[in-house]
């Protein structure tokens, strides 16, 4: 699979900070497959995309396109036992783009951040804010797909 290296770091969140200014999307989340290559739709509503992503932890491969409201709706029966909810808020730190997911359904209260970065050495420089807790960036329990397929984590 070819596509663009995604670095990124994922962390459980201990306390929300202010929400209410922040741009959040409502993301509809489903699994076709969850082997050592993950298949996933997601929609916001208004935009639907085919992702597709190999490996594991800091930096994995990801290949995404957008589809058609009729492809997604075509593909989406596939998920089924496999799908999560979330809001999505986008939060500026520094040059860094913080994704905060509150989860909604069987997953509540569950909240995480995750952070993008351009290389490996940007993510061990980022600091963390304090509203973070424990980094969960190897954890399986805490992948979108676990979390689709096992539920909240113990």
């Amino acid at each position: 699979m070819s596509g663009a290296v995604e670095i990124e770091r994922k962390f459980l969140v201990k306390e929300l900070p202010d929400l209410g200014s922040l741009h959040f999307l409502k993301l509809m989340q489903g699994y076709i497959a969850t082997s050592d290559t993950e298949v996933r739709l997601r929609s916001d509503g208004s935009k639907h995309m085919l992702t597709c992503k190999r490996g594991s932890g800091l930096t994995r491969l990801e290949s995404e396109v957008e589809i058609s409201v009729e492809q997604f709706d075509a593909l989406w029966p596939l998920t089924e036992g496999c799908r999560i909810e979330k809001t999505r808020y986008h939060m500026d730190r520094g040059e860094h783009l913080v994704e905060l997911d509150v989860y909604q359904g069987s997953l509540e209260p569950l909240v995480v951040a995750e952070v993008e970065f351009a290389s490996e050495g940007a993510s061990r420089e980022f600091a963390v804010p304090d509203f973070f807790a424990e980094e969960v960036t190897s954890d399986a329990r805490y992948k979108n797909k676990n979390l689709a397929k096992e539920g909240m984590p113990s």
